[in-house]
């Protein structure tokens, strides 16, 4: 009798299965593909293409540098007219396009763009965002407009613009950046804690109306430490909020990343719909 191993068996193997992979006992390498490979193949992202808003810096850059590492060519999106060196700089083949998000005619044309660029759009990251701080009582209406308009409209136009192509070649990926904010209460966060749960309902509904072809998910991070993180949260402010998580710290772009490549990956092919929080044990609370 041989070492009893764990298994991947996928639809052509000589067990029959052929509706599903399962994992499964086997005495033999026949016929299966073992972990490793299967894990292997599934990031292998070789030939595949994303759109990333947001992608000069912060959690978009970390989530290209990730992608492109995999295989992936990838189209920055950003206001910062640094995103074509940033692109360029994550070597040829990905490119970088100054473009205002809050403006639809200016999305459906950038996407189109990227799409006549690749010949394909396989992922998009949400990426971009901003958060305007003030007491409730102060919100004024450019600041609340200004939020909504790059949180959760601009994700939105993004999506629908990637998902009418990804429709057309009958798959896709999108993963939405919202945040822990959209699911707990932040002081001077109103704007944004109602942009960022707006984004996870939009996702909920997207991951619905475009299945069995799209998986469209979201990532609720708990403070991160981009240049927007780091300013929101400095000093006394900081060292409080970071005592409250078990912890002990905020997330680094890279671990957001890690996710959204998970999201994205085949690996994650039976995960749609969902707000994935990444807060450090903080709503365990």
């Amino acid at each position: 009798m041989g070492a009893q191993l764990w298994a991947l068996c996928v639809p052509s193997c000589v067990c029959g299965n052929t509706q599903s992979v399962t994992i499964h006992q086997s005495t033999s390498a026949t016929g299966v593909i073992f972990m490793s490979e299967f894990w292997n193949k599934a990031f292998n992202l070789n030939g595949r293409c994303a759109v990333i808003t947001g992608g000069a810096a912060g959690i978009g850059l970390a989530c290209a540098r990730l992608l492109v590492e995999r295989g992936a060519r990838v189209a920055l999106l950003d206001r910062d007219l640094a995103v074509v060196d940033v692109a360029a700089s994550l070597g040829s083949g990905n490119i970088g396009i100054t473009v205002d998000l809050r403006r639809v005619d200016q999305v459906n044309s950038t996407i189109d763009t990227v799409f006549q660029h690749f010949k394909r759009i396989d992922y998009l990251v949400n990426s971009a965002g901003v958060a305007v701080l003030d007491k409730a009582v102060d919100v004024s209406e450019e600041a609340w407009d200004t939020t909504l308009d790059i949180n959760l409209k601009a994700s939105f136009f993004v999506a629908q613009a990637c998902a009418r192509h990804m429709l057309t070649q009958g798959s896709g990926r999108i993963v939405n950046l919202a945040s822990q904010a959209a699911v707990i209460g932040l002081d001077r966060h109103v704007a944004y804690c109602a942009s960022k749960a707006a984004v996870v309902g939009m996702t909920k509904v997207l991951a619905m109306e475009w299945a069995p072809h799209i998986n469209v998910n979201a990532i609720s991070p708990t403070i991160v430490e981009t240049a927007l993180g780091k300013k929101a949260w400095a000093g006394e402010v900081g060292e409080r909020a970071k005592s409250q998580i078990p912890a002990g710290r905020f997330a680094q772009p890279e671990e957001i990343a890690g996710l959204a490549l998970y999201l994205l990956s085949d690996a994650a092919s039976m995960i749609t719909g969902e707000n994935v929080v990444i807060d450090g044990g903080y709503s365990i609370q």
